[in-house]
């Protein structure tokens, strides 16, 4: 094998790679990254146990075509000081050569028999627009649970909708539950709907490095959530079990309805948390008389506060209190200039909704359960 490529290229097509690589693994080539070229272009792969990873990029010269198996993350390393220019590549004997400019780096070659085969993308289901969908991901994610022990409430729901030609996308760790919806276009006129889940820190790093512009494939079968997208193909196994159900939870009957600013409570609630000690919640108390909200956080004489404007249907007055980091998540997940607030009461459910009304408001909402109100 022999080839050059521009440094650019080579460093990002090992960087996309090597994201799905173990840090420790008992079985060494799972470490590695296989690079094959052929027919003027280079692919490089990689793989553990839950994902796969690979991308095709264009090479200047394919002076040799052929395959080698090298350490991934020390190649990561080693593109990241290269200096500018075009790279030239190659296998000699048992070391796998490095060389631009001057410099030059030599790496072993690992047995390429040893190396499992990676998995085929599993049958496309339809594509997604690549920038709605990072968005999407995003901001459902800071709902999605960290503890392991509970591995379904890590994940991701990725719900396809075939007959309503949408894509719903959902995580809740028991405390918090975000929603996404958004268009989506099946394959085929007969596309089936699909109902799955997908590990969260998985789901968006791959989000997050397929590009923001043009449409994402997505493939899915009984055990595996495939992505592909301009030369990037990736794969991810499944998670077992399933999220609740959020239709019922998210039905509310005669709630108060709040309006306020986004960015101002934004500001106004990153500020007054300064005060939160631990998980001590932030209070606001909206006002129908004086059309305000009044935030409040900490204890006796350690306290902060704000008041903003905002409007209050359906009650003359109610307080609530949060969890300052999830109240924070939750607002930082919308761009809408205003939000809604669909209010139970303290100590029940609170719903967050884009300022508007109608199906677009509904495409993206954050449900919360208040705390009681522990203020002195």
């Amino acid at each position: 094998m022999e080839f050059r490529i521009e440094r650019s290229a080579l460093t990002e097509a090992v960087a996309w790679a090597a994201r799905v690589l173990p840090v420790r693994s008992p079985v060494p080539v799972l470490g590695g990254l296989l690079l094959d070229t052929e027919d003027g272009r280079l692919r490089v792969s990689g793989l553990d146990y839950e994902a796969s990873a690979r991308i095709d990029v264009e090479a200047a010269e394919v002076v040799r075509p052929g395959k080698v198996l090298v350490m991934g993350r020390r190649l990561h390393d080693i593109c990241k000081v290269l200096p500018e220019g075009p790279v030239e590549c190659a296998v000699e004997g048992s070391r796998f050569t490095v060389s631009v400019d001057g410099a030059r780096f030599g790496l072993s070659v690992l047995p390429l028999d040893d190396y499992p085969a990676l998995p085929s993308l599993p049958r496309v289901r339809g594509a997604v627009e690549a920038a709605a969908f990072a968005s999407a991901v995003a901001d459902v994610a800071v709902a999605a649970g960290r503890d392991d022990t509970l591995p379904a409430l890590t994940g991701i729901r990725l719900g396809l909708d075939a007959e309503a030609g949408t894509m719903t996308l959902a995580a809740t760790d028991r405390y918090r539950f975000a929603v996404r919806t958004l268009p989506w276009k099946a394959a085929d006129s007969d596309g089936e709907s699909a109902d799955v889940l997908v590990s969260a820190r998985r789901l968006t790093e791959i989000a997050r490095s397929l590009g923001r512009s043009g449409l994402v494939s997505v493939a899915l079968d009984a055990g595996s959530a495939g992505f592909e997208h301009a030369g990037m193909r990736t794969t991810v196994r499944l998670l077992e079990g399933r999220l609740p159900r959020h239709d019922k939870l998210f039905a509310m009957e005669g709630p108060a309805v709040a309006v306020v600013d986004r960015a101002r409570l934004v500001e106004a609630v990153k500020r007054v948390s300064v005060v939160a000690d631990g998980d001590s919640p932030v209070q606001m108390a909206f006002s129908a008389a004086d059309n305000s909200v009044h935030l409040q956080a900490g204890y006796e004489d350690d306290v902060a506060s704000q008041r903003l404007p905002a409007t209050l249907e359906g009650a003359r007055e109610i307080t609530v209190a949060f969890n300052p980091g999830y109240l924070a998540d939750a607002l930082a997940s919308f761009e809408e200039p205003s939000l809604r607030l669909l209010l139970m009461g303290a100590g029940q459910r609170a719903l967050i909704t884009g300022g508007g009304e109608g199906p677009e408001s509904e495409a993206h909402r954050h449900l919360l359960m208040s705390v009681k109100p522990q203020l002195a």
